[in-house]
């Protein structure tokens, strides 16, 4: 009888299962908690598409090797793309096509529910992240991108647009997207303020940052096509009604971050890393720290600590090495008999060539670029030289970066005094923008004012070598100072000026600071015509011999 009963009960398990397995598979397979992508509420996605954007773009300017590159950090360890431009590597830009991919999602959504606002933001987003890839690849897929789903062999295999038409292309959305966000705030319906974690649902801040990023890849282009930059900018700066653009630190395009969790904290804090190995290896470079010391720059302990042990080179004491009251004190015979030199801006590269070590007396020490070909943990004498540890003798990051979020923790996309720089630039050129001396203190004020020392600023612009001289190199040195943590945007001034006049250290991987990112073997593989079409736009330099045309010393079409 048991045996019946376990037959039965058999039986009926293998009926259900045939009567599960005759249902429909993809019914099976919905999602009960998903949302079905053509039915989305367009603002679920604006919440998506911004942190999605500032956060990857935050973190290559503050902690990733475009950081390094610039001069304003060096890493103790595993920073070797950072501090030796170790830009052999291939880069992946498929996460900026995933944000891309959700902005088509969100502007068509919005198209079809009549939601302009949310077109606008759409646009506005779209051309900044078209822009990064150009900026950083050079020509890349973008009027036949993001086709995909349509299935066609030229939507699976986009060809590449020149760098010139992505930015021209760009340009003409930033306009679009101008046009879409001019009305009155009560004509835009749909809006959801908490979902705009930017502007809280303002569509004239987006507005205003339309045609700021209008400015930006004016002056970007300014080189190749003078002409198209001059008329741009002329007209936006003299018709502030149809382009009105950032006017004060308010307007600023900047996402603070929640804290809550370390995948919504500001990188590298010690809150969610309790290790604090990620935080402890990012410390100052030598090349911000020569800039900020010499300007007496206020804006240096905002940003970094002194070192917790300074060294000083005296003969007070009968030890070749002693600490006192929490100072090192090191005989200079020491120091010689060791093959030590005192880090001097001027010669220290030809010193490292000549076989000699570093030794940096200063409050405030900063690690100069590739130094050493290995990571630089020893450097200054480091007495713990472990590497990503912590050195005593090398300034860290300021204590507000090991908060997991605050007021001074935002991603930056454009400032106000990024703004003001571009237009003391246009004005240098000789362009109808105003003088040069006004929008050049208006952006070194801006920066001050955003760090909260606004009092200091009058002083600080009668400094040598910061009082108003006329020069182009100035206004690029303070551009790049006022980018701290925006590093990209400086790699594209100085890939474009030369400015500000970076050294190049000796340990570099090539003698040169790299010019662009090479494409990703994906784009090689799978998309190989294409790539190989778009590689024959790039010039070799005297850098790229092991590399070919895809290289990260070739000169993409904005800098032949």
């Amino acid at each position: 009888m048991k045996y019946m009963k376990s037959l039965y009960t058999l039986f009926l398990i293998l009926v259900l299962m045939t009567f599960a397995s005759c249902k429909d598979l993809t019914e099976l397979n919905v999602n009960p908690n998903g949302v079905d992508p053509s039915t989305v509420n367009p603002n679920l996605l604006v919440t998506t598409v911004i942190t999605t954007t500032a956060m990857p773009y935050l973190d290559m300017n503050y902690e990733g090797d475009l950081a390094g590159v610039m001069q304003y950090v060096q890493k103790s360890g595993w920073g070797s793309g950072l501090n030796n431009y170790d830009f052999i590597s291939e880069r992946s830009w498929s996460g900026n096509y995933d944000v891309l991919r959700n902005l088509k999602q969100l502007y068509e959504r919005s198209v079809e529910e009549g939601l302009e606002f949310q077109q606008g933001l759409a646009i506005v987003l779209r051309a900044f992240n078209f822009a990064y890839i150009a900026d950083c690849w050079g020509d890349a897929p973008y009027s036949a991108a993001l086709n995909a789903p349509a299935g066609g062999q030229a939507d699976m295999f986009p060809a590449f647009d020149t760098q010139e038409d992505i930015y021209l292309g760009i340009i003409e959305e930033l306009k679009t997207a101008s046009e879409l966000l001019s009305k009155p705030n009560e004509a835009y319906s749909g809006i959801n303020a908490d979902a705009d974690v930017m502007y809280h649902g303002d569509p004239m801040a987006w507005r205003k940052m339309a045609n700021s990023l209008l400015l930006r890849y004016y002056m970007r282009i300014s080189a190749k096509l003078p002409s198209v930059a001059q008329a741009g900018i002329e007209a936006i700066v003299s018709n502030p009604g149809q382009y009105p653009i950032f006017t004060s630190n308010d307007d600023d395009a900047t996402m603070s971050y929640i804290g809550s969790s370390g995948s919504d904290s500001w990188p590298a804090n010690v809150v969610y890393d309790a290790s604090e190995s990620n935080f402890s290896r990012m410390q100052l470079c030598a090349g911000l720290r020569d800039i900020l010391v010499e300007n007496e720059d206020p804006r240096l302990p905002l940003w970094f600590n002194k070192v917790v042990t300074q060294i000083k080179v005296s003969t007070l004491y009968p030890e070749d090495d002693r600490i006192v009251d929490g100072v090192r004190y090191i005989r200079p015979e020491w120091l010689a008999a060791n093959d030590y030199v005192i880090y001097n801006k001027n010669t220290w590269v030809d010193d490292v060539k000549a076989g000699k070590f570093i030794v940096d007396t200063m409050e405030y020490v900063g690690i100069p670029a590739a130094v050493s070909a290995g990571e630089p943990y020893p450097y200054n004498l480091n007495p713990a030289p472990t590497q990503g540890g912590y050195n005593v003798h090398v300034s860290a990051l300021s204590d507000i970066y090991r908060e997991a979020e605050g007021e001074m923790l935002k991603a930056r996309l454009i400032t106000y005094s990024e703004v003001c720089f571009i237009l003391a630039e246009a004005a240098q050129k000789g362009w109808s923008v105003g003088t040069q001396q006004t929008w050049y203190e208006n952006g070194v004020r801006a920066s001050f004012d955003l760090w909260g020392i606004s009092s200091d600023a009058d002083t600080y612009l009668t400094n040598p070598g910061v009082v108003y001289d006329g020069s182009l190199a100035q206004i690029m040195e303070q551009k790049w100072l006022s980018n701290w943590t925006v590093a990209s945007e400086s790699w594209c001034d100085w890939r474009r000026t030369g400015l500000p006049a970076l050294t190049v250290g000796p340990s570099g991987r090539r003698d040169a600071f790299p010019l662009r990112f090479r494409y990703d073997a994906n784009e090689r593989e799978r998309n190989k015509d294409n790539y190989n079409s778009a590689i024959t736009h790039l010039v070799q330099t005297e850098f790229t011999a092991q590399d070919g045309n895809d290289s990260s010393w070739s000169k993409f079409w904005l800098l032949q």
